[in-house]
This record gives structure tokens, C-alpha cells and sequence, in this order.
């Protein structure tokens, strides 16, 4: 039996990372994901109301699901992050 899945690959993924603002979480991710999927086109950020919290998305361009497996180990091990989705 194959194995089921809705992704399709290589594809585009979206994958948002949240953090505390005061942290250094843009360039940390960043690295994250580019050690596994090469350079990234500009990031979309978001600001919580308060300002204590920083959202990023990053489109990656995904090769298969081990590579994005791998990312969000990475993302999820990294102490600044406090989800990625």
C-alpha cells in the first residue's frame, strides 16, 4: 500500500514559527530552514498587538516529507521558538 498523503512533491509549504519579539527568532530560523532547503525569498512577519510576540511565515520550497520533517525537528528543538506550524 502506497503511503496516503495530501502533499504533493516538490512543492511550495508554508511554515509559521512564533516567538518572543525580544529574541533573535528571525535569524535563527532562518538558518534552520535554509541549512535544509536552501536560500528563502523575503519572510512575512506579524507582530502580536502587545508587541511580546513575533510571527514568521516562510515559503519553502519542499522536496519531500523527510525534508520538512527534518525542518520542524529542528524549528521545534531550537529555545526560541515557541510553535511552528
Amino acid at each position: 500500500m502506497s503511503d496516503p498523503t495530501l502533499l504533493e512533491f516538490p512543492g511550495e509549504f508554508p511554515i509559521k514559527v512564533m516567538g518572543r519579539h525580544d529574541s533573535d527568532l528571525r535569524a535563527l530560523t532562518r538558518a534552520i530552514i535554509e541549512r535544509h532547503a536552501g536560500p528563502l525569498p523575503d519572510t512575512g512577519t506579524r507582530t502580536s498587538a502587545d508587541g511580546n510576540f513575533l510571527a514568521l511565515t516562510y515559503l519553502v520550497h519542499a522536496t519531500s516529507r523527510e525534508q520538512l520533517d527534518a525542518i520542524y525537528r529542528e524549528l521545534t528543538a531550537c529555545k526560541a521558538v515557541l510553535m511552528a506550524l
